[in-house]
Order: structure tokens, then sequence, then C-alpha cells
């Protein structure tokens, strides 16, 4: 290794390609060339759903400030991704997210800089939660149930690590995980996103959390991992642990 220092190429989201549809890949060929940090999600950005529908006195919505950016800072290495808050103290991402970090940095939708006090990932799921020393803004409520086909779906993240962004689709079904990193079934849908998405809240038209986005493929479909995985990895203590650290 040269003296220069390495980044992840535009991380934070798996991206799936080689897929003739959404249902599964033969193989994966090589990650392909860093997406320029001039792209955005090709939707523009829509309202968020809210439980009121109201702004508050900022004028942000409760899907909005509940988001959070992470910047993972490795040994040599830089990532970015998304969380959301799911109470005062703790926020969900993705494992892929956090894992191999020297340093965690998180901001707020108004960039506020948060304290992480420990992370944790989850062996059957691209999941993690990372505890947090400073209060969140605020915290969406889960679904009681997994969204069916048809149904609306919100994106809220940090695509590429810049803008709080949101796009809007809707859910095309379920699958298994073409990366093989969940178990059980994911779900697929067409709301845009980009590398840096990984660990955005998936809502649905109440503003309640209908799962975690984790990865993209070349035609667009983003995948995530439904709260009902969410929910069962949640209520098990042994679910997670000790994310890892670079070396």
């Amino acid at each position: 290794m040269t003296g220069r220092r390495r980044t992840r190429a535009a991380v934070a989201v798996a991206v799936l390609v080689a897929c003739a549809a959404p249902t599964g890949c033969a193989a994966l060929p090589a990650m392909p060339a860093p997406v320029p940090t001039s792209v955005v999600p090709s939707r523009d950005p829509a309202a968020a759903p809210t439980s009121s529908g109201n702004l508050s006195p900022d004028g942000f919505d409760a899907a909005q400030r509940m988001a959070v950016r992470i910047r993972n800072i490795g040994c040599g290495s830089l990532s970015t991704g998304s969380g959301f808050a799911i109470d005062a103290n703790t926020l969900v991402t993705n494992r892929h997210v956090v894992e191999d970090s020297a340093t965690l940095q998180l901001s707020t939708y108004d960039g506020r800089d948060v304290a992480a006090t420990a992370a944790s990932t989850a062996g059957l799921a691209d999941l993690a939660i990372v505890r947090t020393a400073d209060p969140l803004p605020a915290a969406p409520e889960l679904a009681d149930a997994d969204p069916v086909t048809g149904d609306a779906v919100t994106v809220v993240g940090y695509p590429l690590g810049q803008r709080l962004t949101i796009t809007t689709g809707t859910v095309l079904g379920a699958t298994t995980d073409p990366l093989n990193v969940n178990l059980g079934e994911v779900l697929v849908t067409d709301a845009p996103v980009e590398p840096g998405s990984s660990g955005s809240a998936a809502l649905d038209a109440d503003g309640r959390v209908i799962g975690v986005v984790y990865a993209k493929d070349e035609q667009g479909y983003s995948f995530v991992v439904p709260v009902s995985t969410l929910r069962s990895m949640l209520d098990d203590e042994s679910a997670f642990t000790a994310a890892p650290t670079c070396s």
C-alpha cells in the first residue's frame, strides 16, 4: 500500500449488479467505479409522511428529524451511510455501515454532531444499532407488519453522504436476499437510493418504519430489510454483538 489514503468507493449501499430481475443474481461481478459525488436520486424530493402532517417550527417534519448521517472513519478508509432513531439514545442502521470502524461520526438533520458510545451488529441480518451519549431529535414508530405489494414507500436518508434527501416509490414485492446477508425474505421497491443511503428508514404512508434500506441493483430497484426482521432482532438481546473494529 502506498502513502495515499485509501477511500472506500462511495460505500454504504451494497450495489447488486448483473441482476436480470429483482428476484436474484446468478453471480455478482466486480463492484462498479465510484459514483460521482454530483449524483443525487433521480426523483425530486417529496414531502415525507408524518402521523400529524404538520411541520415543526424549524420547518422539518418528523420523518426528516429522525434521520442521522453516519461517517465511518476506518483505518485508512472513509465511508458514509444513514440511520434513524428508534429512541432518544439509539439509532438503527446497517451492519456494513458501522463495521470495521475506528470512529463513528454522527450528525442530525440540523447539523448537530452526536457522540456515539457503542455499536452492535446483528449476525442474521444487515442491521446494526448505535448508542449515543446525546439525545436524538425524534424517533418514528415501527409498523406492526410488513407492507404488501403496491404499498407506497418513502425513503429518508443521506445519499452519497450529502444533503438530507427524500425519495418515494412503491413496494414491488419480496424476494430471497441476492447478497445472502439477511435471513428470510427482503422487500424490493422502486424508491431511488444511492451509495450512502444504506441504513435509511423506509416509511409507509403514515410515517411508520416498514424496513431498513441496505442495497440497490443496476436496474434501480432498492432492497429493504423488512420491519418484521428488525422487530425480531430488537426483541432478542443475543441477536446483536459488539461491532468489529479495524486494526
